[in-house]
C-alpha cells in the first residue's frame, strides 16, 4: 500500500476544476477501499486509472514545453484528431482521440527509446486481461498486487526522470512570462502561483522538487529579475515542507 501511495507526489497539487480533483479522489478511494477489502482485481483497476492520469499529465506537460515536436508527432493521425489532441483543455480528452497505448508514443519526445516505451504500455495490456469477463482472477492475492504496483511505480520514476528538462523549462517559461507582465495578473504570489503554474501546467511536488532546483541565476541580467527571486522563494515557502515531508 505504502507504494502505491508514493504516486499520489507525482499527480497534480491540486486541479483546475473541482470535477477533475473529485475524479481523482474517487480513483485513490476505489483503490484504497478495494485494496483494503481484498478485492484485489478492482484495486489494481483504480491503480491502473491513476497511472493512466500520470501519463496523461506528463503528456500535457510535453504539450506546453515541445509544441513543435508534439506536433511533428502528431504525424499520420486523423485531421479532426490532430485538432483535437492540439486544443484540448485538460489531460483527460486526450483519451478521447487515442488508445491508451497510443498515448505513450509521445514519450519519445522526452527522449525514451522504443523499448521504454513498451515497459511504459506492458500495463495496458494486463489491464486488458482483467477489464473483461475470463472466468480467471489475476490478482488474487496481495502479494501480486503488490508486485504489479512495485513494478508501475518503478516506470512512473522512471518517467519522471525524463521529465525533468520539460519540467526546468516549463517552470522557467513561468517566471519569464510572470515577469514580463506590467503586473501580476492575480493579486498575490501564491495566487499567480497556484494557478499559473499549478493549475495551467498540472505540476506535482515532485515537479515543484525539480522547479526549485532551477538556477535562476541564468536570468540575472532580467530587469525584474527581482520579481523572479521573489516568486521562486515563495514557491519553496510554500511547498518546500511538503518536499521534505515526500522525501523523509
Amino acid at each position: 500500500m505504502d507504494e502505491a501511495l508514493e504516486l499520489s507526489s507525482f499527480m497534480p497539487v491540486s486541479y483546475g476544476t473541482q470535477s477533475e480533483g473529485e475524479y481523482i479522489a474517487f480513483l485513490w478511494d476505489a483503490f484504497r477501499s478495494n485494496y483494503e477489502g481484498g478485492k484485489f482485481e478492482f484495486a489494481s483497476l483504480a491503480f491502473h486509472l491513476l497511472y493512466m492520469s500520470y501519463v496523461g499529465f506528463s503528456i500535457w506537460q510535453i504539450r506546453l514545453v515541445r509544441e513543435q515536436d508534439f506536433r511533428r508527432a502528431l504525424i499520420g493521425f486523423q485531421s479532426e484528431s490532430e485538432m483535437k489532441l492540439l486544443s484540448a483543455v485538460n489531460p483527460f480528452l486526450f483519451y478521447e482521440q487515442l488508445k491508451e497505448s497510443q498515448i505513450f508514443r509521445f514519450l519519445k519526445l522526452i527522449g525514451c527509446a522504443n523499448e521504454q516505451v513498451g515497459e511504459f504500455s506492458k500495463f495496458v495490456k494486463r489491464r486488458n486481461k482483467i477489464a473483461h469477463p475470463s472466468g480467471t482472477v489475476f490478482f488474487n492475492d496481495r502479494a501480486a498486487i503488490d508486485a504489479e504496483i512495485v513494478d508501475m511505480m518503478r516506470e512512473v520514476r522512471n518517467i519522471e526522470s525524463h521529465m525533468k528538462p520539460v519540467i526546468s523549462d516549463m517552470y522557467g517559461r513561468f517566471l519569464l512570462d510572470s515577469a514580463e507582465q506590467e503586473e501580476l495578473q492575480y493579486d498575490t504570489l501564491d495566487q499567480e502561483i497556484e494557478v499559473n503554474l499549478i493549475h495551467r501546467d498540472y505540476v506535482s511536488l515532485k515537479d515543484i522538487e525539480i522547479c526549485l532546483e532551477y538556477d535562476i541565476s541564468v536570468h540575472a541580467a532580467h530587469q525584474k529579475f527581482e520579481l523572479i527571486g521573489t516568486l521562486h522563494h515563495s514557491l519553496s515557502e510554500r511547498f518546500g515542507a511538503d518536499i521534505a515531508d515526500v522525501a523523509a
